[in-house]
């Protein structure tokens, strides 16, 4: 355990000496001072995690001492001592920074007790300060992993609509990261410190959803034996995350139009209207276009919604992006799982180079753990994969023989000749001589094939 650093600051000799011998049985490091100037000459030397003084002492006081840390840029945690303490003294030294203030004559015990609610104070704020930091690393465009010209586009976006209120609706497959640029839109907005509140459209019961979203008064249905807010005026002053908003039934979707357009909400079983601040961004997975010509979705929501567009590409649109993910997967789950993947194998890269990732991002990161629970090795090979993703070649080119427009035995042929060399030499390791004899071919004639294929490498 770290020593913490406290210094005394007293002009009675005995009481320096007491709270260095009751500190410094405790743990504490202990350094002292006999008033307020050598105390600020102290602190620009060293560095201490608290500062235990008197407030009446010649030359410079308590009080005075406060003013001039703060005069310098120093915040350390004050606890100020008197014995002539007063109400208005308290207060004083509080508005000026100290962080508690004792009473003397006070028992060993008192000391101890504040200074360990002052260590307890520092512990939650430094933990507060690191979760903010993660939270910006999590978040933060400069740390995003993309290398692909579409993302990066889509970042700048971002970058652009972050500051404003209007409506964003994002669109993209699913497992392509919706919700995650959601969450950085509003993070990166002046709402940040405000609630972030996701709402899955088609996973709450219609006959729930309005509830939810907009509250109810009491008794306004059957077993609303209470008051309720709903997730509107929960966000109020941030923002609120539509996912799958293309889900929303016809009642609802008119009653959210009137929420963008009026800025104000009425509970269930209220006359009143309550008057909101919050920043909708939408997504779906549905192609909306489509819903509205079919009557399935309201166009003036959808208007309404669609200020400005978001799209994520799918992950087989943007391939470039795959082996940066995998490392940051990698990384990630070496630190979950207490695990020292280093990286995949040539040949599990390219599976996974060609693989078509209908799940995307989420697929792919579900893919990567699995394996890395699976490898008893520092690398990811081939065999750790769903056999999905380790027959990826060979299902595209069943399908594509398969195909109903397809019927060239030339070209089915020359296909499944080419899937056959490649999977000799993997199987002999390269070795064409025995690879020729698995083939049940010359070894000139795998030479030749080689060439044809491109097999080699």
């Amino acid at each position: 355990m770290i020593s913490r650093r406290v210094l005394i600051v007293d002009d009675e000799e005995n009481m320096r000496h007491m709270l260095s011998v009751i500190l410094s049985k405790e743990g504490y490091e202990v350094d002292i001072a006999g008033d307020g100037k050598e105390a600020v000459d102290k602190m620009e030397s060293s560095a201490f995690d608290f500062i235990l003084a008197d407030i009446r002492m010649p030359r410079v006081d308590g009080i005075s001492m406060l003013k001039e840390l703060t005069k310098r840029g120093m915040y350390p945690t004050v606890i100020m001592m008197s014995a002539y303490g007063t109400a208005d003294t308290a207060l004083q030294t509080m508005k000026l920074g100290a962080y508690d203030y004792i009473t003397k004559p006070f028992k060993p015990d008192d000391v101890i007790l504040t200074l360990r609610k002052a260590e307890e104070r520092e512990r939650l704020k430094t933990e507060n300060t690191l979760l903010k930091q993660e939270i910006n690393k999590e978040y933060s465009f400069a740390n995003i992993i993309a290398k692909s010209t579409e993302m990066r586009d889509m970042f700048a976006t971002i970058k652009k609509i972050s500051g404003y209120k209007t409506t964003v609706l994002i669109t993209g497959e699913t497992g392509t990261g919706k919700e995650l640029v959601a969450r950085a839109i509003h993070h990166n907005s002046p709402r940040r410190d405000k609630a972030f509140i996701p709402v899955n459209c088609g996973a709450i019961p219609e006959n729930l959803l309005e509830s939810e979203l907009f509250g109810h008064e009491k008794g306004a249905f059957t077993g609303a034996i209470k008051k309720k807010r709903g997730i509107f005026e929960e966000a109020d002053g941030g923002s609120i995350f539509l996912d799958e908003v293309g889900e929303l039934p016809s009642a609802l979707q008119v009653k959210l139009l009137r929420v963008l357009q009026e800025e104000e909400i009425r509970r269930i079983g209220d006359n009143r209207v309550i008057g909101i601040d919050v920043r909708v961004i939408a997504a779906t997975a549905r192609n909306l276009i489509s819903e509205v010509k079919q009557g399935k979705f309201r166009d003036d929501l959808f208007y309404r919604l669609n200020i400005l567009p978001i799209n994520i590409a799918p992950l087989r649109e943007r391939r470039e992006d795959i082996p940066l993910l995998i490392e940051h997967f990698i990384k990630k789950y070496n630190k979950k799982l207490d695990l020292a993947v280093e990286r995949t194998t040539k040949d599990a890269l390219e599976l996974l180079m060609d693989y078509q990732w209908p799940g995307n991002v989420r697929e792919l990161e579900n893919c990567i753990e699995r394996a890395m629970v699976l490898t008893g090795s520092n690398l990811i090979a081939p065999e750790n994969f769903s056999p999905e993703i380790r027959h990826t070649k060979e299902a595209d080119h069943y399908s594509l023989i398969m195909a109903d427009e397809f019927f060239s035995i030339k070209k089915a042929a020359r296909i499944i000749e080419g899937e056959l060399v490649r999977k000799a030499l993997k199987k002999t390791g390269g070795n064409r001589t025995r690879a020729a004899d698995l083939l049940e071919i010359s070894h000139r004639a795998l030479l030749y094939k080689i060439k044809e294929f491109q097999a080699e490498g």
